[in-house]
């Protein structure tokens, strides 16, 4: 260090928080230049810490994208979770469910990209394909509660569940690549809901 030039220091993280200050600089520059724009030198810049700093929380750069995905699937499977369990009739929460997940998608687009790369990498970890499957099984069991209520058809919980995501996360793809021309995105999401429910309903004989 040359005479005069400040010393790096650890600031407010070294007690402790460095790995969510990492986290948090990690997404942002995440959302502004890709996955290819992290490094933990660079972040430990912008955090004002030593360059090897972050290798206390994070072993590589592997790590630390592992680690994003790892945050991610945990807050988008709290907003589902609170979805699925607001009170009311099951087929609002259905539609609550879907509505939260479309929020999540389009909001953090290229977050949800680094998580299902993660999730379906050769060396993904169980802790990641845990998290990734859970918001599956928050969505099938709410439509096996409904099935149960006489509400929604008959079928595999799980394969009816894929099928809702698809719809979902088909509508938050055309949002990101501002596919939905002059339709506002809640307009899109309210009728693609209203499609998924009537499809998923028990036929009337």
């Amino acid at each position: 260090m040359r005479r005069g030039e400040p010393a790096l220091t650890e600031g407010p993280y070294h007690h402790g928080n460095l790995r969510a200050a990492l986290l948090e600089r990690a997404e942002t520059v995440l959302a502004e230049s890709g996955a290819d724009g992290l490094s933990l030198r660079a972040l430990a810049r912008d955090l004002g810490v030593s360059h090897a700093a972050p290798s206390r929380h994070f072993r590589d750069r592997q790590a630390l994208l592992d680690a994003l995905a790892v945050s991610g699937f945990t807050r988008l499977n709290e907003r589902l979770r609170a979805a699925a369990e607001a009170p009311g009739p099951v087929p609002a929460r259905l539609a609550g469910l879907g509505r939260a997940y479309v929020e999540f998608a389009v909001a953090h687009a290229p977050l949800l990209d680094l998580m299902f790369s993660a999730k379906h990498a050769e060396d993904s970890s169980a802790e990641l394909r845990e998290l990734g499957h859970r918001s599956l099984d928050t969505t099938a069991g709410l439509i096996a509660r409904a099935q149960a209520e006489g509400l929604v058809r008959p079928g595999d919980p799980a394969r009816l569940a894929q099928v809702a995501f698809s719809t979902v996360h088909g509508l938050a793809t055309l949002a990101v690549g501002s596919l939905l021309d002059d339709t506002p995105l809640a307009e899109a999401t309210d009728l693609a809901l209203d499609v998924l429910l009537t499809g998923l309903a028990r036929p009337h004989r």
